[in-house]
């Protein structure tokens, strides 16, 4: 039985400038083009804009079956 990811405060983040991945703390989700309601609430699915300590970027990972939030840094 698989529950996947309740709670995300951090988030594994490529940025394809220096081809470098970094764990990094999540602040708030800006965009959530599944829901509008998702976005108020806070809820990240896969193609959710995030902010993060480094900057914007977009979910790559569906957390719900992943387990973990990945991401690709928008510049």
């Amino acid at each position: 039985m698989n529950f996947g990811l309740r709670y995300a405060n951090k988030a594994n983040v490529f940025d394809p400038s220096t081809s470098k991945t970094v764990k990094t703390d999540i602040v708030r989700v800006t965009a959530n083009p599944a829901n509008r309601e998702y976005e108020r609430r806070g809820v990240i699915t896969r193609g959710a804009t995030i902010e993060t300590k480094l900057g914007k970027a977009r979910v790559t990972s569906k957390p719900s079956d992943d387990g973990v939030v990945n991401g690709v840094l928008i510049k």
